[in-house]
């Protein structure tokens, strides 16, 4: 009942803010009409002055000049005078078509509408079955709410994963920060927030992301993701053995079922040696037959064969220097075989080549702080 209450009182604001100016329109074109008699008449009357003698000729001009200015004014000059019955009709059909639109719309509504559905509030339709709304439309909706309620903390967290998910990952850092913010800080929310910022940063575990995981861990001992992106941190600096021994203890502690269980396991793997490609390779670390023949190999061996390796992807970037991930591998690489010098100038020539606006510059740079090198301005 309410609804119709409301469309009436819409559609009879609506209809009367165009009928009354119809209705001025029409009295305004009366009394324009009058009006033009009234300067007729007064010409009428100048000219018999005139004629007898009561006004002189000049002045007389000077008065049907300013009366023809007025009529001029009017713009009804040369227009024909509208009767009353051609007003009232007018009036008529203008009101006709007015009220005819919501009529017709009010009977449209009637038959196909559905005004007694009620309105479903943000938590209910985000927890809608997908088959029902589409992910686009649900966050669309949410962000929707969110514009007009920014101080609704659980909407930021319900939308900060969703964000994650659909690789969004700027806005879910937003979105955590906000969650955190109106909501308080917890494990989930930090780990995710750190999540979020080392997908932005192109998985580099930036400062302040190693500073929501050290959060999450604070709060929760046993958060699985914090202490993997924390191992990641240790081996992006160069500590891969206590990366790799976080990442075993993982293993140890996590039950079989735990997808992070896997994750540790194989980046305890990958530890073994630097995250750099073999010349030519084009893949992000050793393959496992590298890995096997590097255990089998005395510590000489070893070295030796982890520098090939990396002078290998040396040599081929410098053939072809647009190719931001290799940079990013081989200063890491260098930085894991403690030669800072040759990080320092392989980062330099990444920098200079790719360029210190682009996103793989920035990545770098970023790399490149976490390692202690100087970064160039």
């Amino acid at each position: 009942m309410l609804f119709w209450v409301v469309a009436a009182s819409l559609t009879l604001v609506a209809s009367l803010a165009v009928l009354l100016p119809l209705a001025r329109r029409a009295e305004q074109e009366v009394d324009r009409s009058h009006d033009l008699e009234v300067y007729r008449d007064q010409l009428a009357e100048i000219d018999k002055d005139t004629a007898r003698g009561v006004i002189a000729a000049t002045d007389a001009e000077h008065a049907r000049a300013e009366i023809a200015r007025r009529i001029l004014r009017l713009g009804t000059g040369n227009q024909p005078k509208t009767s009353s019955g051609s007003l009232t009709a007018a009036k008529i059909v203008g009101g006709i078509a007015v009220l005819a639109v919501p009529l017709v719309s009010w009977g449209a509504y009637t038959l196909s509408g559905s005004p007694d559905i009620p309105d479903q509030p943000l938590s209910a339709r985000m927890a809608d079955n997908p088959a029902n709304s589409s992910v686009s439309d649900l966050i669309a909706r949410a962000e929707a709410h969110l514009v007009a309620n920014p101080s609704d903390g659980r909407g930021w967290d319900v939308l900060a994963p969703v964000y994650m998910r659909t690789g969004r990952v700027n806005d879910a850092v937003v979105a955590y920060g906000n969650a955190i913010k109106l909501l308080g800080t917890t494990a989930t929310r930090q780990s995710g927030l750190g999540e979020a910022m080392t997908a932005a940063a192109g998985g580099i575990v930036t400062a302040d992301a190693r500073a929501a995981f050290d959060a999450a861990v604070q709060l929760e001992p046993a958060n699985a993701k914090a202490h993997y992106f924390l191992g990641l941190s240790l081996a992006q600096e160069g500590k891969l053995a206590e990366a790799a021994a976080m990442w075993r203890q993982m293993v140890v502690d996590l039950p079989a079922d735990s997808p992070w269980r896997e994750a540790a396991e194989q980046a305890a793997a990958r530890a073994v040696g630097p995250a750099a490609p073999s010349a030519g390779a084009g893949q992000a670390g050793p393959t496992d037959a590298d890995i096997e023949a590097a255990a089998s190999m005395s510590s000489g061996d070893r070295t030796a064969m982890i520098e090939n390796m990396v002078s290998g992807l040396d040599e081929k970037l410098r053939q072809n220097p647009a190719d931001p991930e290799g940079w990013l591998r081989l200063v890491r690489s260098y930085s894991v075989l403690g030669k800072k010098d040759l990080a320092q100038d392989a980062f330099d020539r990444g920098y200079a080549a790719l360029g210190g606006d682009s996103d793989g510059g920035k990545k770098l740079s970023e790399l490149a702080g976490t390692l202690g090198l100087k970064v160039t301005e």
